[in-house]
């Protein structure tokens, strides 16, 4: 027989449909299909699987990983080369010259960094130090501020391996009336001290002059009379002849208050006292005559108080700016203007915006002056150091120079040669001014919604 119509492949029926689990079926030795697995055996071997390659893929990926951070540069793991102990807990350091000073629980401590041995320890008052800065005065003397947990200020001399205490510059003998201190600055060099202060109601920063001459001429003196001593008395006792050195020039077991048994340091100057500016008031001017004659009597020009502005002016002023935006006032609620409470300050090397006197004597590595802003406000004030010791320090001292500034200042920084000062304002802009010249270099706005909080020079 012969087929004369062409050969019709029948459509497949729903029976000859791979199952789920026989996708691979065609690649299965046909050998092998009388021996599959039964169920529930095949599932367990499905999902046995499944986790296997999961697991290779988890493998690979970590691979790939490893692979690129071989590829990237390793930074150098250091070890420390030296460790020394400490008694008590260490909250802070300085280091000067070849002497480590370390704050504990109970006072200082200061160790050599040659081998990293104590030296001596100051604990006669049992006070926790959370700050300290220290200077180098030279001829192996070296200047400590302190800052202890209940905001006492503790000026220090540390000499031939010994801790002179000074004075204490905030102690008060009515504890109600004491103040707190917020920040200390140290001059380098040890010539002046700045310290930040806050009272109850108020805050004010107060500069010293340190007499580090003739601290190094003190000490000096009694170190020769000490080593004179030891000398002179070599017949008696051993014991009695080192009792005698101590009894001249003690290491650490004097009072807090007063070193009787110590060589006698002349106690730092206070300058300067700082206190944040005033807000700004209606005008009691009647002419613009009237405002140039104050500037001539001492007020400084750019804080803005020599103004012609009535108080019914600033009062009109408020009125129509509550009236228009009122209701983003009662949704985010007004704010009241508050007295500034901190302060921010460097010390700044002679400059051609820091003009002194004459008669005054100038040294190029001695700060000439200070500056200061407070927090949220516009000015960049500059108050000159070389004034006369003799005369009374002012109770409402007017800066020397004002730089405004468009917005509120956040930060600043002053370069380590002093030569440029970087003011970084509210509104993320940073400012970097050249002080010897008086104008500023660059101007650079960061992206919006940003605050700036700390500034530094590298």
């Amino acid at each position: 027989n012969i087929r004369r119509h062409p050969l019709e492949i029948p459509p497949p029926s729903e029976k000859d449909w791979p199952k789920d689990d026989e996708e691979d079926f065609f690649l299965q030795d046909p050998d092998r299909k009388c021996n599959a697995l039964p169920q529930p055996f095949r599932m367990i071997n499905k999902v046995v699987m499944q986790v296997f390659e999961s697991a290779m893929e988890i493998i690979e990926r970590r691979e790939m990983l490893r692979e690129a951070q071989k590829q990237k540069v390793q930074p150098t793991k250091c070890s420390p080369t030296a460790e020394f102990q400490v008694t008590g807990r260490a909250n802070c350091l300085a280091v000067s010259g070849k002497y480590i000073f370390v704050g504990v629980s109970d006072g200082l401590a200061a160790f050599s960094t040659c081998d990293c041995k104590e030296i001596c320890v100051w604990d006669a008052v049992k006070t926790e130090i959370c700050a300290l800065h220290a200077s180098d005065l030279g001829n192996e003397s070296h200047v400590l501020l302190a800052v202890d947990d209940m905001g006492l200020v503790w000026l220090f001399c540390f000499h031939k391996e010994s801790f002179l205490l000074v004075k204490a510059l905030n102690e008060v003998g009515d504890i109600s009336k004491r103040s707190t201190c917020v920040e200390v600055v140290l001059s380098p060099g040890g010539d002046y001290a700045g310290v930040l202060l806050q009272g109850n109601t108020k805050a004010w920063l107060e500069i010293y002059q340190l007499p580090k001459d003739s601290w190094l001429r003190e000490m000096e003196e009694n170190s020769e009379a000490a080593a004179g001593l030891a000398c002179s008395e070599r017949r008696p006792s051993r014991t009695s002849a080192v009792q005698n050195i101590f009894n001249t020039f003690p290491l650490q077991d004097f009072p807090v208050s007063t070193n009787q048994d110590g060589p006698k340091l002349d106690l730092p100057v206070l300058l300067l006292t700082v206190k944040p500016p005033k807000p700004i008031t209606g005008s009691s001017f009647e002419s613009p005559l009237d405002a140039l004659k104050e500037v001539d009597d001492g007020s400084m020009l750019g804080l803005g108080y020599n103004h012609l502005i009535k108080d019914f002016q600033w009062e009109l002023q408020e009125t129509i700016f509550r009236s228009t935006y009122r209701e983003y006032l009662e949704a985010e609620g007004v704010i009241k203007e508050e007295v500034p409470r901190h302060a921010t300050f460097h010390f700044l090397l002679p400059s051609q915006v820091l003009q002194v006197g004459p008669d005054m004597e100038v040294q190029p590595d001695v700060p000439a002056g200070i500056g200061v802003h407070w927090g949220g406000n516009h000015n960049f004030c500059l108050y000159l150091l070389n004034h006369p010791l003799n005369e009374q320090v002012d109770s409402d001292l007017k800066p020397d120079v004002v730089w405004p500034c468009a917005a509120p200042i956040a930060c600043s920084a002053v370069s380590s040669c002093s030569r440029y000062l970087a003011l970084a304002g509210e509104d993320a802009t940073i400012t970097i001014w050249d002080k010897h010249l008086g104008f500023p270099l660059s101007v650079t706005a960061i992206l919006e919604e940003r605050f700036i909080r700390s500034i530094h020079f590298l």
